[in-house]
């Protein structure tokens, strides 16, 4: 029991580094969000669409973390997007928040054959926060330190970079997360906490119109991350079915299986999702079940995305349309 009470407690602490390591730690960006991804995303369509999640991991284990996150992003001019994001993470007795701004600006590369690329940058603010006011000896009462005197709270800035290319229904995305080391400030003395952030994320996938009927599509994707610092890398395969009714509205389901890439048949977690637009409002749920010595101690992950798409002007550059046929096929009611 000792030994599944350390691993917890490092998982846990592992995760919430990881918010500012990568924003998208499960898979809110496949509730139809690529602008969780990357910034180069901003912009892409006919609606301001805004995006609201909320993440209980490993619902059974006690201070397990909970996060919520907020999305926006939209178009500014024919070729250009911008979009902010924040997130509120809680794990036990520590804290993270964060807010990030983006920009995007898009390019047609060959019209006739539709390919477009895209230009991304983000500056991101990360906070970290120890609740030292929950401290307790072990018997419930709190810890008198005379060298715990104040809040325990750092904040760091940073930058994001991405680039997309998209060839008429294939998007292919690279970014490189995090350029500036972090401050570290030793609440122990002891350098627990890392410093180097910089990863590189690939995100990539093809959206299939079915030939049978035209308002079903099929899209596998792929989802990778590289951490520079140690070079651990982790893969996403992901699969989504949508269909659509005559009015644009739609729903759909889907897939995903995550695992470390030196641990192919070892999936990390791995659940379903799906989701529904209806009159521009937009709800999601995905599950996530993990696949390690945490499976007997917990119900899974659960995640609940909803949203609204505002209306707003169709651009005259063909860039800022999306790789999804009907999504964001300008018809009558131009509907996202």
């Amino acid at each position: 029991m000792k030994k599944i009470t350390l691993y917890i407690l490092f998982l846990i602490a592992s995760y919430g580094y990881g918010q500012e390591l990568n924003l998208p730690v499960w898979t809110q960006y496949l509730a139809d969000n690529d602008f969780i991804v990357s910034p180069t995303f901003a912009g892409i369509g006919d609606n301001f669409k805004i995006r609201a999640n909320g993440l209980t991991q490993w619902v059974g284990i006690k201070n397990a973390p909970d996060n919520q996150a907020l999305y926006a992003d939209f178009r500014i001019a024919n070729q250009s997007g911008v979009g902010i994001s924040a997130y509120n993470d809680r794990n036990g007795n520590t804290r993270q928040k964060g807010i990030k701004f983006s920009y995007a600006h898009h390019i047609i590369l060959d019209y006739k054959s539709k390919q477009y690329l895209s230009f991304g940058l983000s500056y991101n603010i990360n906070s970290f926060r120890i609740d030292i006011e929950n401290f307790e000896n072990g018997e419930g009462t709190p810890i008198v330190d005379p060298s715990i005197t104040d809040d325990r709270a750092i904040s760091n800035n940073n930058f994001d970079v991405g680039f997309l290319y998209r060839w008429n229904r294939f998007y292919a995305s690279f970014n490189m997360n995090n350029f500036l080391d972090k401050d570290i400030d030793n609440f122990t003395g002891i350098e627990l906490e890392p410093s180097k952030l910089l990863n590189y994320q690939i995100y990539s996938g093809y959206v299939i119109q079915s030939k049978r009927n035209k308002n079903v599509e099929f899209e596998p994707s792929v989802f990778y991350q590289l951490f520079n610092s140690d070079k651990r890398s982790a893969t996403d395969i992901n699969f989504k079915y949508r269909k659509f009714n005559r009015d644009g509205d739609y729903y759909w389901i889907g897939g995903s299986y995550r695992f470390l890439n030196d641990q192919l048949l070892k999936p990390l977690n791995v659940g379903p999702m799906a989701g529904i637009m209806k009159n521009r409002l937009y709800f999601a749920y995905s599950y996530q079940l993990t696949i390690n010595d945490l499976s007997g101690f917990n119900s899974g992950t659960h995640s609940i995305t909803i949203g609204l798409d505002f209306m707003q002007n169709a651009s005259n550059c063909a860039c800022t349309k999306g790789t999804s046929y009907r999504k964001y096929k300008n018809n009558g009611n131009n509907r996202n």
